[in-house]
């Protein structure tokens, strides 16, 4: 009883180990139930290069299937054999020969000198003889037609086979009227008989595109996909062999059927279970690399489900890509994912992640090899380009480098298999690197989402133009200037030890923003001699200079300011009295013990070496002013009377900074404290 009760207890106290290996385990069922379900041909070949793998025979019976060229010449010349269809119009003819009939028993009544019956056969005769030949309706779908050319006529459900220069257009037609007409005696009222023969000639013979279409569309599924089978156990290619263009159609025709045929349950189980282990293995890779060379990422489940989603957004759309329209699969943005990674984390995180994800697309690609081997190189292109996280432009530098690096690889391996450039795949890898520049606004989301903070955010922040900055620029203009000499020496130093030099520089612009209640109460704002202090006691006092920060906390999260930055707020005292005030009430009551709690700042202690460096540089950079004639000695004793006491009062003690790495701070913040009071250093005399 008390084993299992053991074994809950340690449960719950790994809950959080737990969360995240469910995290993972979410991304594998995900991963594998997407995944397309078909049996894998594993083989990588080339039109006329010589076949690499064992000898080949074939696993089942198969059809070889035509290549694209041979198969669109035949399905055009099945198209180009179809002959257009046109129907005759009985009804159109029959009414038009009953209006002439009408018209002509109008007009007639009034003639003289004629013979009636006489003018009437001879009109039917010429109306019917022309009209019974077809007069055809011009249509632009058939101006190309030559009269040589043979067309279909439909007429009471009958086709019939005729040239299209047996047909009459309307002025043929017209023509024929005239020439009709002129051979006949005095007997006949001629003009009459042109006038109504010509009124009621109409066109009767129409093109029918809907028909026409129907038999092309016959004429073109008749065509055969296939020209030959393939045996089971029929050798396809020997090892070494060159692959000639017929087996080069056997081996794409194997591939296709190979992703298209429908598998047995038994097959399909073991294509799952092979799926599920390589998926497994993947993500068990990525966790253990995470977990060993990036800690500070992988400790905290909001940066690995952040992490596993960005990884889930370029694998699943690629796996229905390759599903439903695998020619298009490299107009997937792959190299967003770096992009991402890269802005949220860090690069070489990116690069990492990226090669785990282009691992698990490869699972169902065709031609792997081609796929990894150009996502790849334009991997280590988007990483590089992404090395100046600062500039707003490096979005359009990266898809310039996808593009380059994919084009040159394609181009590599198309000249190795000697054939000709797709251009509808550069036009496809263009468009990919396209599709990279959706980084910027998706990063903005996930920012929103996971409430992280981004280069892109830090750099918005640390515009002195901000409104929160902009406001104690006015109302503080002595905290602003400090603010932004504490930003310098920040960036400085973190540039020298390593850090995040932008997020430090942002902290140290917002660290002070809390004096905008109280701005007269801290020196750098005080003109003269007065100081407001003059007329509180030294508790009142502390109280207002240690509130700047629970002030500076409160006007942060008002503006919206990301919870990184704030830290900086928080901890930019740490645990640390306020030294000037706390001596001053032991000066007034020696004989009594002050509690130092009132002269004390809440903290916390800095927990990351960009805040431990602000926390250096804003008292460095504060107490510089009240040197007197500074020189190199006074500069170096003040940096190093300042940082020993913050040593001493345990506030680097939860960072990761080394002695070294203080070591290096202390130099860079002598020699920039030199450089601002224009200090020239003692060079030893000879």
């Amino acid at each position: 009883m008390s084993k299992i009760k053991d074994f809950f207890n340690k449960i719950r106290h790994s809950y959080y180990d737990i969360a995240k290996a469910v995290a993972f385990l979410v991304a594998v069922v995900l991963v594998c139930w997407l995944m397309p379900r078909t049996g894998k041909f594993k083989y990588e070949y080339q039109l006329s290069k010589p076949w690499q793998h064992e000898t080949l025979y074939a696993p089942f019976d198969f059809a070889i299937y035509k290549d694209y060229e041979t198969l669109s010449a035949e399905t055009d010349a099945a198209s180009a054999n179809v002959k257009p269809i046109f129907v005759f119009d009985e009804e159109e003819m029959s009414a038009s020969r009953n209006a002439l009939f009408n018209a002509f028993e109008a007009q007639w009544h009034d003639k003289t000198g004629f013979d009636r019956d006489l003018n009437m056969d001879v009109l039917f005769a010429v109306y019917d003889s022309i009209e019974d030949g077809g007069i055809v309706a011009y249509d632009n779908a058939t101006s190309n037609l030559t009269p040589n050319t043979e067309v279909n006529v439909v007429r009471s459900r009958v086709m019939r086979t005729v040239r299209y220069g047996d047909l009459h257009s309307m002025n043929e037609a017209t023509e024929m009227v005239a020439a009709a007409l002129a051979t006949l005696d005095e007997r006949y009222d001629r003009k009459l008989l042109s006038e109504l023969l010509n009124g009621a000639l109409r066109q009767n013979v129409f093109y029918n595109a809907e028909m026409t279409k129907q038999e092309v569309d016959k004429a073109v599924s008749a065509v055969s996909l296939t020209y030959g089978m393939v045996q089971k156990d029929e050798l396809i290619v020997s090892e070494g062999e060159i692959v000639t263009a017929h087996t080069y159609d056997i081996l794409n025709s194997l591939q296709r059927e190979y992703n298209t045929r429908s598998m047995s349950r038994d097959e399909s189980l073991r294509v799952l279970l092979s799926q599920l282990f390589l998926v497994a293995l993947v993500f068990t890779l990525m966790g253990l690399y995470g977990n060993k060379l990036h800690k500070k990422v992988f400790a905290e489940l909001k940066n690995i489900v952040l992490l596993l989603t960005l990884v889930l957004l370029v694998v699943i759309p690629s796996y229905v890509l390759v599903k439903w329209a695998p020619g298009l699969i490299y107009l997937m943005p792959v190299c967003l994912l770096a992009i991402m990674v890269g802005s949220f984390f860090n690069l070489r995180l990116a690069f990492s992640t990226q090669v785990f994800a282009v691992m698990l697309i490869s699972l169902a690609v065709p031609n792997p090899f081609q796929f990894i081997f150009m996502q790849l190189v334009a991997t280590v292109l988007t990483v590089f380009s992404m090395s100046n996280m600062r500039q707003h432009h490096r979005f359009i530098q990266s898809a310039i480098f996808v593009f380059v690096g994919y084009l040159l690889v394609y181009l590599a391996f198309t000249f190795m298999s000697t054939s000709e450039v797709d251009w509808t795949m550069i036009l496809l890898l263009a468009l990919n690197a396209l599709f990279t520049l959706l980084a910027q606004p998706l990063i903005l989301m996930f920012e929103r989402v996971f409430g992280f903070t981004t280069s892109l955010s830090l750099m918005e922040l640390s515009n002195t133009n901000s409104p929160l900055l902009r406001q104690l620029a006015t109302t503080a203009p002595g905290t602003f200037q400090h603010s932004i000499q504490v930003a310098n020496l920040c960036e400085e130093v973190l540039y020298e030890i390593g850090g995040d030099t932008l997020l430090a520089r942002t902290g140290a612009l917002y660290h002070d923003i809390g004096k905008i209640k109280n701005p007269m109460y801290f020196t750098e704002n005080q003109h003269g001699a007065y100081s407001p202090h003059n007329d509180l006691s030294n508790t009142e006092s502390a109280e207002i200079i240690i509130s700047h920060v629970t002030d500076g906390i409160e006007l942060a999260h008002k503006a919206h300011v990301p919870e990184r930055i704030i830290d900086f707020i928080r901890t930019h005292h740490g645990t640390r009295r306020t030294e000037y005030f706390y001596i001053s009430e032991q000066k007034a009551h020696p004989d009594e013990e002050i509690d130092p709690a009132p002269f004390t700042y809440h903290g916390p202690a800095p927990f990351s070496r960009e805040t431990a460096v602000l926390m250096m540089a804003d008292s460095i950079e504060a107490a510089s002013h009240s040197l007197k004639e500074p020189d190199e000695k006074k500069i170096s004793d003040l940096v190093d009377n300042i940082v020993n006491k913050q040593m001493e009062a345990g506030q680097f003690l939860n960072t990761d900074l080394t002695l070294r790495d203080i070591e290096t701070a202390r130099k860079v913040l002598k020699k920039k404290l030199m450089s601002i009071y224009h200090v020239r250093i003692a060079y030893p005399e000879k």
